[in-house]
C-alpha cells in the first residue's frame, strides 16, 4: 500500500478498543487487523464463517482453506471459532457487533453508505453489506478520499445506489478522519502533510472546521 493508505489503516485500527467484536469488511478495512499490536484483546469476525481473525499471511505459509472475506490468507489466535453462514449472520442481526469496518464508493453528509455497486459496472451483489451496515453498533467507512478521476466520495447526497440509510458514524481517508454529525460532516483530523483547506476542496458537502489546532495522524 502506499503510505497515505498504509497510515490511513493504521489510524483506523487505533479507533478499536480492548473487548470490543469488530466485524472487517472486504478491502483496505481488512488490513486493519495486521495494525493491531501483537496479542490485543479484541474479537474480529469475518462474514464468512470465523471469529478470532488474526493477521493475513503470504501464501506461502497459509493455510489454503482459511481465507477473510475478501479472499486474503489469515490465520487464527486462541479461542478462534469456526461457523457456518446462518450463525455468522445471527451474529450480525443480533447486534453482537460493536462496530463494523466497511468500503464506500460514497457517504453523504447524512451518513447514508453506497458501497455495493457502481452502476453500469458488474456487481457479483450486495453480499452482507446491508446487514452490517444496518445492525452493527457503529459503522466505520474506510476509502480514498476521491475516486481515480478525483470525483470526491464524502457528498451531500449520495448518487449510487444506497446500502444503508444513516449508518455511518466516522470516515477515515487519505486525508482526515471526519465525523458524521447531526449538522453534517465534522472535521476531525488531517493526515501528516495535509491542509484543511485541502480536505474541504476535495469534499462535496459543507464541511465543519474546528477553531484551533487540528490532530495530525
Amino acid at each position: 500500500m502506499s503510505d497515505a493508505r498504509t497510515r490511513m489503516v493504521a489510524r483506523a485500527a487505533r479507533e478499536i478498543a480492548p473487548g470490543m467484536v469488530v466485524n472487517l469488511g472486504i478491502g483496505l478495512p481488512s488490513r486493519v487487523v495486521d495494525h493491531l499490536p501483537p496479542r490485543f484483546p479484541v474479537c474480529l469476525h469475518t462474514e464468512n464463517g470465523l471469529s478470532g481473525v488474526g493477521p493475513t499471511l503470504p501464501p506461502d505459509s497459509a493455510d489454503r482453506n482459511l481465507i477473510d472475506a475478501g479472499g486474503a490468507y489469515v490465520s487464527t489466535v486462541p479461542g478462534s471459532a469456526f461457523f457456518d453462514s446462518a450463525v455468522s449472520f445471527a451474529l450480525v442481526r443480533s447486534g453482537r457487533l460493536d462496530l463494523t469496518m466497511l468500503g464506500a464508493f460514497e457517504v453523504s453528509q447524512a451518513g447514508d453508505l453506497a458501497n455495493w455497486i457502481i452502476p453500469g459496472r458488474f456487481s457479483p451483489g450486495a453480499g452482507g453489506g446491508i446487514e452490517l451496515a444496518q445492525k452493527a453498533r457503529r459503522v466505520a467507512v474506510l476509502t480514498m478520499h476521491t475516486d481515480r478521476d478525483g470525483t470526491p466520495k464524502l457528498v451531500a447526497d449520495c448518487s449510487m445506489p444506497l446500502t444503508a440509510r444513516g449508518c455511518v458514524s466516522r470516515v477515515f481517508t487519505d486525508l482526515a478522519v471526519i465525523d458524521v454529525t447531526p449538522a453534517g460532516f465534522a472535521l476531525r483530523e488531517v493526515a501528516q502533510g495535509v491542509t484543511p483547506e485541502q480536505v474541504i476542496a476535495a469534499t462535496a458537502a459543507p464541511l465543519a472546521v474546528p477553531d484551533g489546532d487540528i490532530v495530525v495522524f
